[in-house]
């Protein structure tokens, strides 16, 4: 579905104007219709293509027959009589004729383009997509003014949906869908945001149906020095001490020399569930997806898809007459969730030919598993996999963290690991991972409810060198990032990417910027772990969160 076409003659020529202009109407005006390039045909389009048509295929048949019998009769086909010239001056003529796709009635809507044209075409931007609308109306249906387009709205005559498509005008689309709202709930919107967003960025891509925008404050904590390169890492939260808290651990691994992080696998995985009319066949289908002499021809089929999704492995679950099937592929700097559906769709598409009594469920079957706690994401990873660990020197425990190595090591034993078994915790072995990751998400534009499984974290801490010095690691089998696609393209996010010089795509390495982005997310959460971990070690947590997170500003009259 096209929403942005229009009907070949329009009555009339509709040009929208801004509701706080001058009038605040909408300027309609007659104008002929458009003139056609097949007016200047003698016969009518159908009968000129018909005529085009019969002469290309009879010129042809005559030629064809005409060159048999000179093979026949061993006459050279390049001595032509008249009317074989005229026959190929013929076809040459039809065919130029029909490859404008049978008659120029094709390729008259791109000739003599009106002003009305020009003003349709600026809305392209501001369509919405077509799985929101379900039949496109013209911008001449509205009223005239802003008022009674905003009571048409509240009386349902013109969904709330469709006027960007309306309107052509992404802001007043959501100026007056606020409004509306407004009347119909019978409460305000005040403090909600709504000048000084770029809406036109969201359309289609981010947000539907948008009344403004949340206000979420971005505070800078760093350098963080990990793997020889400093960062200064952007989080966006409204929890008070939580930048200053990561702040200080990042000052205590610049102190003692830096962190270190590897990534161990990088893979995005998408699980589709299908049934069969038994157990048996089931199983048939698992051992053929295992069966390593099939894997070259599924990648295949897979990695069609897009040029960056690669099928790494496949791995199956049954349960009775249910197969579970976990692909998991690589998928360049994107975060990968489309690209590995489509990649899936392809080889079930595949499967269904030779398993023709597999009844497909559902292309998710929750094996994945996106966006819930799993023990398969805790044991089998999901995304980006890493590793980071730091060594803390005493020193450094002491002056910056204000604590001991003995009462950290003891602590963490305690809270993160025997604390987190009583609690039955699934991948929560740490202190407050989520935290870190759920502020560096927001800033640079990744999904937040993949903090579910990116926040999975063991943390580990040992006495070293003599019981002097602190080792301390963090294990994240499950960071779900990208650095093209969804929010990453907003301006903002863009801004908070190229601050850890990660935003776009990489051209020299594929798949590299995503990389690095999941080690400065596990290298702030390191930090994180180390400082809050120290505060309560030091007893100073309850201190540290009244200082920083309990202001007695009005802060609606500072902001007015």
């Amino acid at each position: 579905m096209d929403i942005r076409r229009r009907p070949p003659k329009p009555p009339l020529r509709t040009t929208p104007l801004h509701p706080h202009s001058a009038s605040g109407a909408v300027v309609s005006s007659k104008s002929p219709a458009s003139p056609r390039a097949s007016d200047a045909l003698p016969l009518p389009l159908f009968l000129t293509n018909g005529i085009f048509f019969t002469l290309f295929f009879s010129v042809a048949y005559f030629l064809l027959h005409r060159w048999r019998e000179k093979i026949r009769s061993s006459v050279p086909l390049h001595v032509l009589t008249l009317s074989e010239l005229a026959a190929i001056l013929s076809l040459i003529a039809s065919f130029i004729y029909l490859l404008g796709f049978f008659g120029i009635d094709f390729v008259q809507s791109f000739i003599s383009k009106s002003d009305s044209d020009m003003d349709e075409d600026r809305s392209i931007h501001c369509s919405v997509p077509t799985s929101i609308v379900a039949k496109p109306e013209k911008s001449a249906d509205l009223p005239e003014d802003e008022e009674d387009i905003i009571n048409r709205v509240v009386s349902g005559e013109i969904p709330s949906y469709s006027l960007e498509s309306k309107l052509g005008d992404c802001f007043m689309a959501a100026k007056i869908r606020r409004e509306a709202l407004q009347r119909q709930t019978g409460r305000s919107v005040e403090g909600l945001a709504l000048e000084g967003f770029d809406y036109e960025s969201i359309l289609g891509q981010c947000c539907e149906m948008p009344v403004g925008y949340v206000q979420i404050p971005v505070g800078i904590a760093g350098p963080l020095l990990l793997n020889g390169r400093e960062y200064s890492v952007p989080m966006a939260t409204t929890e008070g001490c939580l930048v200053a808290s990561t702040n200080r651990g990042f000052k205590a691994i610049y102190a003692s020399g830096g962190a270190e992080c590897v990534l161990l696998r990088d893979g995005m995985t998408r699980a589709p569930v299908v049934r069969f009319p038994s157990a048996k066949r089931a199983t048939e289908l698992k051992f053929f997806l295992e069966d390593p002499h099939n894997f070259e021809t599924l990648s295949v089929i897979f990695n069609k898809s897009s040029r960056f999704a690669r099928l790494q492995d496949i791995k199956c679950a049954i349960a009775g007459k249910n197969l579970y099937i976990r692909f998991r592929c690589s998928t360049g700097d994107a975060m990968g969730m489309n690209m590995v559906s489509k990649g899936v769709q392809n080889v079930l598409n595949y499967l269904q030919n030779e398993f023709p009594d597999m009844d497909v469920i559902g292309i998710s079957g929750n094996f994945c598993s996106d966006k819930k706690p799993s023990a398969v994401n805790w044991i089998e990873g999901r995304g980006k996999s890493v590793v980071c660990e730091a060594v803390i020197s005493g020193d450094v425990v002491t002056k910056v963290l204000k604590t001991t190595v003995p009462a950290l090591v003891e602590l963490n034993m305690l809270k993160n690991l025997t604390g987190s078994a009583v609690a039955g915790a699934l991948g929560g072995f740490n202190a407050h991972a989520a935290n870190i990751v759920s502020a560096i998400f927001i800033a640079t534009g990744q999904d937040p409810a993949q903090n579910i499984e990116s926040s999975h974290c063991i943390t580990m801490m040992e006495a070293v060198n003599d019981g002097m010095d602190l080792h301390i690691s963090v294990t994240m089998p499950s960071i779900e990032v990208g650095t093209v696609g969804g929010g990453t393209q907003l301006a903002s996010q863009s801004a908070c990417l190229n601050l850890l010089g990660v935003k776009g795509a990489s051209k020299e390495s594929p798949g590299s910027n995503s990389q690095l982005l999941a080690t400065v997310v596990a290298g702030s959460v390191l930090a994180g772990e180390l400082s809050l971990m120290s505060a309560i070690a030091a007893g100073q947590l309850v201190k540290s969160h009244m200082k920083y997170n309990r202001s007695s500003r009005d802060i609606t009259k500072l902001g007015s």
